[in-house]
């Protein structure tokens, strides 16, 4: 196997392309993590959700992570991890621009909304879903690639097929 770093402008064309990942956060030192999807653009992703846990989690500890990846097989694989804050996008006059921007990138994404609105029916019927819009500032990102090496799958092709099966009686 062949194990390539990502340069950034690599991991963010990778993000841009992908559009679906696993949110970490953290609260009273218990981790979650819950898939998403979300939109990248310019050192941040766009995301949206209903009020919920990882929610509160957010807004008490902004600190998050989102890994995303790209698997063909075990030998084949692209995987991107970004570091990051969280920042909720209220629907008031200040962030207005700000929400349509995103919505408008989740948008592109076919089932953006999807996660989301089947999570808020396993919730209490009574309680009212409000939609979250949010983005997360990439403070730090970073990925690799693997593939296939032909050399030593050739090599470890060769060393099975000299591997002798000695009966058991």
């Amino acid at each position: 196997m062949l194990v390539q770093k990502l340069e950034r402008q690599e991991c963010c064309g990778f993000l841009e392309r992908t559009g679906f990942g696993r949110l970490g956060c953290a609260h009273d030192n218990r981790p979650y993590v819950i898939p998403i999807y979300f939109a990248y653009e310019s050192e941040q992703l766009y995301g949206f959700s209903t009020d919920g846990q990882k929610i509160e989690w957010m807004r008490e500890n902004p600190l998050v992570c989102v890994q995303a990846d790209d698997i063909k097989s075990e030998h084949e694989w692209t995987s991107v991890l970004v570091m990051g804050r969280y920042e909720e996008l209220p629907d008031n006059p200040q962030y207005a621009t700000l929400r349509l921007h995103g919505h408008e990138l989740l948008e592109r994404r076919s089932l953006w909304w999807g996660l989301p609105i089947a999570s808020s029916q396993t919730r209490d019927e009574h309680l009212r879903v409000l939609p979250v819009i949010y983005r997360i500032l990439i403070d730090d990102i970073s990925g690799h690639r693997v593939s296939a090496d032909p050399e030593s799958q050739e090599s470890a092709f060769a060393d099975h097929t000299k591997l002798q099966v000695q009966p058991l009686i």
